[in-house]
């Protein structure tokens, strides 16, 4: 069987939802849901992912403007795909347990509040605060928007144009951001980057609060379901019942929700960064990095033993140790390790070091994005025919080639030296994006297939943080040698899991 084939057999559910969503009926009217919801959805992807970009070419004027050392214009951008990373499994998980209706509105809401604390912060300390509530409050909102799309639209036809027009909408995302980011610090000053957003968030709450179903709560499996039932059986936990203040209190904290794993995976993706910049700033030594490094190897080695005791992890054991699924989180962290995570360092160069405007930087960085979007809509359709090992595996291998090409920066440093970089990895982006999270549900247990899709989008996330770290740490004087230094480690980390993300789907013989 193909993994085509494998993915049309699985249920219908949204194809990288963080988890399966909950069973009930869309709210239809008439003869068909209608396309509100879906607009809600789509705004609210639309302003998460955004904020992933927009503040790429604002960092040295937030800098400026807040008196901003290197590094913690560094956690501005880190703060908030760190916690997109550490938080996006257990955010699914909370969803489960409150109904992604919920989960979705107060995320929406945490993410408008933190936004405009973005744009009124007067230190660089109050700045990287709200951008991690942005970042947790972003997370919240990814993990329940896919399943909340499929929850809506449940006939294939409906749920097919939904998906297209939704991910459509989370490519132009990152492109407009690039260029309002550039545009609006050069004419209207940094904090209009947040202000600016408040009417779209504002609206994206209302409508999402008017349009969204509600999805109900279902009971949660039992871990041991050969052993006989030790109580009354209660009428509010059987499916279709609303999820009440108490019954979704019951269910976040006694239905099994993965609070070791949630903690652990989270201080472990953080003191991995932390150790990555701070070892930048005072040295690899330093007491600060060195706790950095401790912390992560600690927390991440509790949850690994917290994942194997849990009878409902959010990152099941078994489905990481799977070559193939292995072959696929290689690969997700590596082509946004190498394509995105030098974007920031990029900019500061070509500001502070070739004294490029903040508009002309973003009408140079946005040629990948074009790039990415152009590929990504055009042939999308037909990557799923071909073998994973060359959509997955030689996509990532391509934006390794295209950083490669980019340390030519050291003997010429000019902009346009990097077009080549910019062109080949939105080319290779293009390729891997739209093909990662149906692969990563084709490679898992169907019972897996929310924790999978999930897993995917997380290492993605952790692939951003760790690029942007260790390329704002290679170039902390911003000069061309250091550039051309931090393209390298994008070629060297794209390029050795891309070759590994091949040799493991080869050797599977997966489809």
């Amino acid at each position: 069987m193909t993994a085509r084939d494998r993915i049309r057999a699985l249920p219908p559910t949204a194809p990288d939802a963080p988890r399966t969503p909950s069973r009930a009926a869309p709210a239809e009217t008439g003869s068909g849901p209608g396309w509100l919801p879906l607009a809600a959805c789509c705004l609210g992807t639309f302003l998460l992912l955004l904020y992933t970009s927009i503040v790429t070419v604002a960092l040295p004027g937030i800098g400026a403007g807040l008196g901003a050392d290197h590094g913690a214009q560094q956690w501005v951008i880190d703060v908030y795909t760190l916690a997109l990373a550490g938080l996006l499994l257990g955010a699914g998980a909370i969803g489960d347990a409150l109904g992604s209706r919920r989960v979705c509105l107060a995320g929406l809401a945490g993410f408008t509040l933190a936004t405009l604390a973005c744009g009124l912060a007067t230190s660089p300390g109050l700045l990287i605060a709200a951008r991690a509530g942005q970042g947790v409050a972003g997370a919240a909102m990814l993990a329940t928007i896919v399943p909340l799309i499929g929850l809506t639209y449940a006939r294939p036809g409906q749920r097919a144009t939904a998906f297209a027009v939704w991910g459509a909408v989370a490519g132009a995302a990152s492109a407009v951001g690039t260029v309002c980011g550039g545009v609006l610090t050069e004419y209207a000053g940094w904090r209009w980057l947040f202000l600016g957003s408040l009417p779209l968030c504002a609206g994206a709450l209302a409508l999402a609060a008017r349009s969204l179903p509600h999805a109900t709560v279902p009971p949660p499996p039992d871990p041991a379901p050969d052993r006989a039932p030790d109580r009354v059986p209660d009428p509010a936990r059987e499916p279709g019942h609303a999820p009440g203040p108490d019954r979704a209190a019951r269910g976040l904290f006694r239905t099994g929700v993965d609070w070791p794993g949630i903690v652990l995976v989270s201080v472990a993706v953080t003191g991995l960064a932390y150790a990555v910049i701070a070892g930048g700033e005072s040295g690899w030594g330093a007491p600060n990095s060195l706790a950095g490094w401790l912390a992560a190897l600690g927390a991440g080695g509790g949850f690994v033993l917290a994942e194997r005791r849990c009878p409902r992890p959010i990152l099941p054991p078994a489905l990481v140790t799977a070559p193939r699924f292995a072959a696929v989180l290689l690969a997700a962290f590596g082509y946004y390790f190498a394509a995105f995570g030098a974007l920031p360092a990029l900019a500061t160069w070509m500001q502070t070091g070739l004294g490029l405007a903040s508009s002309a930087v973003s009408l140079v960085l946005v040629v990948q994005l074009v790039v990415f979007v152009a590929v990504s809509g055009l042939v999308s359709r037909h990557l799923h025919a071909l073998h994973p090992a060359w959509t997955l595996g030689a996509g990532t291998i391509l934006v390794g080639v295209g950083a490669l090409i980019a340390t030519a920066v050291a003997g010429r440093p000019d902009w346009p030296v990097l077009l080549p970089f910019l062109v080949l990895s939105g080319v290779g982006a293009g390729v891997v994006s739209p093909v990662l999270p149906a692969v990563a549900i084709a490679t898992a247990p169907p019972h897996h297939a929310g924790a999978a899709g999930g897993a995917a989008n997380a290492v993605r996330q952790l692939g951003l943080t760790l690029g942007v770290a260790v390329c704002g740490t290679l170039t902390r004087t911003s000069t061309a040698p250091r550039m051309s230094l931090a393209c390298a480690a994008c070629a060297l980390v794209a390029v050795t899991t891309g070759a590994l993300a091949v040799r493991l789907l080869l050797r599977s013989g997966t489809r």
